[in-house]
C-alpha cells in the first residue's frame, strides 16, 4: 500500500493522488494554501458578508455541533464580524456530556438563537444498519442531516446566507484551495450522501424491515433540497476556511480561552488531540471502521495535519499511527448492542468494503488487539442504553 512521500496518509484514502514525486494532493494544496493572499481573501468575506448583514431576520445560519471547528466559526462570525446568526444543530443521539456543558457555555456566552432538532432513535438505528452493509459507514444519517437540515431551516427561515467552518481541502481532494467551495446540492452529493438519497434510503429501509411502514414524511430532515430550490431563494453557503487561514490549534486555544471550551479523550486518538471528534460517543467505532477498510485511522490523518503545518516529524507521525490505530473501540459491544449485530456479523459487513490495495486482517487477530482507552465518560454511555 502506498503512502505518501511527505504525510502518512495511503493512496486508499478517498481522492487522494500522488504527485511523480510521491507527495499526495492534499500536501500539495496544503502548499498552495501557504502561497494564498489571506489579506485579499479576508476582503471577499467582509464584501460578501456586506451584501447579507442586516437585511434578514438573522445575518446567517451557522450549521452547529459544538465541535472545534463549529465552536470556532461561531465565535468568529459574532465576536469578529459582529454577525447575528441563527444556530441550527442537529443531534444525531450520540453526543457526549463534556460537549453538551460545552454548548451550554458557547451558547450562553454568545447570546445566540439556537433551534435544536434530533430525529426518531428508531429511524437512526435503522439508518445505521442499512447504510453499514451497504456502504461499510454507519454514519449516513449524521452525514445527511447535519448537512441538510440547516439548509431546509435557512430556507424556511428566509435566511439566505449559510455559514460552514472546515474547507475539505484541509483533509481531502473533493477540492482545493484554489476553488471557493460551497455547500451546493454538488457538494452533498459528492462528499456527504455515501450515494445514498433520502429517498433511496426510505426505500431501503421499508424493504428490509417491512413493519416499518415509513412514508417520505418521516425522512424530511434528511433531504437535501434541489438546486433550483436553493437558487429560488437565493441560498449561498460558504466555508469560513476559504476566506481566512484555517489553523485548528489555533483556533481551539481561542475557544478554550474565550469560551472555556473543553477537549476530551477519544478511542484511538493519542492524547495530545484531546480537541478531535469529541463530539460522539461513536467515533472510535467509526474511525476503527476506517482502518479496516483502508488500513488507516484517525491518528494517521491528524499527524498528517501536523506534517504539513510543520508541527512533526514524518517518523514520529508513524509511530504514533502504530501505537493507535487499528484498535478495536471499548465501545464496539455497545454498538453492537444498539444495531442487534454480532461481533462475527460487524466483521462480515466491514470486509465487503475493504478498499484495495488495504491490507486483509483477521478477524480473530483483530478481535484481540484491544484500545486501552477508555472515554471518560463511558459509563454513562451504557447507562443511557441500558
Amino acid at each position: 500500500m502506498k503512502i505518501c512521500s511527505t504525510c502518512v496518509i495511503p493512496e486508499t484514502a478517498e481522492t487522494l493522488t500522488f504527485s511523480e514525486t510521491g507527495k499526495c494532493s492534499v500536501c500539495n494544496q496544503i502548499n498552495f494554501k501557504h502561497k494564498i493572499n489571506w489579506e485579499s481573501r479576508g476582503k471577499d468575506l467582509d464584501k460578501l458578508i456586506e451584501n447579507y448583514k442586516g437585511k434578514y431576520d438573522y445575518d446567517c445560519v451557522v450549521p452547529f455541533s459544538g465541535g472545534k471547528d463549529s465552536t470556532f466559526t461561531l465565535w468568529y462570525l459574532v465576536k469578529k464580524k459582529k454577525l447575528k446568526p441563527l444556530v441550527v444543530r442537529f443531534d444525531h443521539n450520540f453526543y457526549r456530556k463534556n460537549l453538551e456543558e460545552n454548548n451550554q457555555r458557547t451558547l450562553n456566552i454568545l447570546g445566540v438563537d439556537i433551534i435544536n432538532f434530533k430525529p426518531s432513535f428508531e429511524i437512526v438505528k435503522k439508518t445505521m444498519i442499512e447504510s453499514l452493509i451497504r456502504r461499510g459507514d454507519f454514519c449516513w444519517h449524521c452525514h445527511v442531516g447535519i448537512a441538510a437540515y440547516p439548509v431546509n431551516i435557512a430556507i424556511e427561515k428566509k435566511i439566505p446566507l449559510i455559514f460552514y467552518g472546515e474547507p475539505s481541502s484541509e483533509y481531502s481532494s473533493y477540492y482545493n484551495y484554489e476553488e471557493f467551495e460551497e455547500g451546493d446540492v454538488e457538494h452533498f452529493n459528492k462528499t456527504t450522501n455515501l450515494g445514498i438519497n433520502a429517498e433511496d434510503m426510505l426505500e431501503m429501509i421499508n424493504e428490509r424491515f417491512p413493519n416499518s411502514n415509513y412514508t417520505l414524511n418521516d425522512f424530511k430532515p434528511f433531504i437535501f433540497p434541489s438546486q433550483r430550490e436553493m437558487n429560488i431563494n437565493n441560498i449561498k453557503s460558504a466555508y469560513l476556511g476559504n476566506y481566512i487561514p484555517w489553523d485548528v490549534k489555533k483556533q481551539v486555544k481561542i475557544i478554550k480561552d474565550e469560551l472555556g471550551w473543553k477537549g476530551d479523550n477519544v478511542e484511538g486518538i493519542p492524547p495530545e488531540y484531546e480537541y478531535e471528534k469529541i463530539e460522539c460517543m461513536m467515533q472510535g467505532v467509526r474511525d476503527y471502521i476506517k482502518f479496516l477498510k483502508r488500513g488507516f485511522g484517525r491518528t494517521a490523518h491528524l499527524t498528517s495535519i501536523d506534517i504539513r503545518n510543520n508541527r512533526m516529524s514524518r517518523d514520529k507521525a508513524l509511530d504514533l499511527c502504530k501505537i493507535f490505530d487499528g484498535k478495536k473501540p471499548k465501545s464496539l459491544s455497545l454498538f453492537l448492542k444498539i444495531i442487534n449485530k454480532s461481533e462475527e456479523e460487524f466483521y462480515s459487513m466491514v470486509k465487503n468494503h475493504i478498499v484495495s490495495p488495504a491490507p486483509r486482517w483477521d478477524q480473530n487477530e483483530m478481535k484481540k488487539n484491544k484500545s486501552n482507552i477508555t472515554p471518560s465518560d463511558f459509563d454513562s454511555w451504557l447507562e443511557k442504553f441500558s
